[in-house]
């Protein structure tokens, strides 16, 4: 599980760094549940995994959290996630 979420969040990060460019924006709003998706991936596999084998699924959670957040402040100053 934390392997999955660590690829998912590194393929949600790349996809944001696309989704920046203003035309391509309106990806934001796929890129959301995409995101959502791996960090519940990345929090299963917290719950599920020792601690001391947890890393991966932490790093995932973080890294799709990162993703979550930018992609809603994205939207929040665009609106609808039109051209900016």
């Amino acid at each position: 599980m934390g392997l999955i979420s660590l690829l998912w969040g590194i393929l949600a990060m790349a996809w944001m760094v696309i989704a920046l460019v203003p035309i391509i924006s309106l990806s934001n709003w796929l890129l959301i549940p995409f995101a959502a998706i791996g960090a519940v991936i990345g929090a299963i596999g917290v719950l599920f995994t020792r601690s001391e084998r947890n890393g991966r699924a932490k790093a995932g959670l973080v890294l799709n959290g990162i993703v979550i957040v930018v992609a809603i402040a994205r939207l929040g100053l665009t609106g609808t996630g039109g051209l900016l």
